[in-house]
């Protein structure tokens, strides 16, 4: 097996704890907003990037509307949930899952990259960051060095798609300079953070049971493990 040499991560759900906060941030942006959905739907979709998924529920809910409509309906509940979501990471407790901060030190002791990657835009996820202290000893493109305690943070507005779009994968590796795929390991909470690391050919693309999606959930999608910590990643490095 080819040597493992990057790890990208889901933040919220996966290394950042998730009490269905985002889905609670959505729900009021929608209300506010007068978007019909159900969650079915909104399970089906998470991880995708927030604007998008604002954009295909309205499509679903005015399908005869001309496409201007569709997006002035979709600027406003989006506009909507980014104030509602910044307000919730700036006020809030913002913690790492059990483990990460853990996973994160033996990583770097092993030289294994470490990216995280998010379906929010790079406003909330520099707060997310900053209130977790992950942002230090990153520079002005989020890459860090020997004593960051990441490597790369990549959000989906910095890409042309999110996920289950391999893009933010593909722009770690080449932030890098990592040609292989099947050097890199994905792992995520949901089913498109399973879809991202197939589309872009990764070596292992894992979930966790403890965010947004149970075991049962994610067991219906393609994946390489299923993980009830995040710590038992350490069992496929090896």
């Amino acid at each position: 097996m080819n040597k493992i040499k990057m790890v990208v991560f889901d933040m919220a759900g996966t290394t950042v704890k998730d009490d269905n906060e985002v889905e609670k941030c959505f729900t009021e942006a929608a209300q506010n907003t007068g978007l019909q959905y159900t969650i079915e739907e909104i399970v089906a979709m998470m991880g995708w990037s927030k604007r998008l998924v604002f954009e295909t529920l309205w499509k679903k809910n005015l399908p005869d509307a001309e496409e201007s409509e569709i997006q002035e309906k979709t600027d406003e509940s989006y506009d909507k949930f980014r104030k509602i979501l910044e307000n919730h990471y700036l006020t809030q407790p913002v913690l790492p899952v059990d483990g990460a901060e853990e996973l994160f030190s033996y990583l770097k002791k092993e030289g294994v990259i470490i990216v995280l990657t998010t379906g929010f835009y790079r406003k909330v996820t520099d707060i997310i960051l900053q209130r977790l202290g992950w942002d230090k000893n990153l520079d002005e493109a989020y890459k860090g060095n020997d004593h960051s305690i990441i490597d790369l943070s990549v959000s989906s507005d910095q890409v042309i798609a999110g996920r289950p779009s391999p893009y933010m994968i593909n722009k770690a590796m080449e932030v890098f300079g990592l040609n292989d795929p099947k050097q890199v390991i994905k792992i995520g909470d949901t089913p498109s953070d399973l879809e991202a690391g197939r589309n872009a050919n990764c070596l292992l693309s894992l979930g966790v049971t403890y965010g947004t999606h149970t075991k049962e959930q994610l067991a219906k999608y393609d994946n390489d493990g299923l993980l009830n910590a995040i710590v038992e990643l350490k069992k496929y490095l090896n």
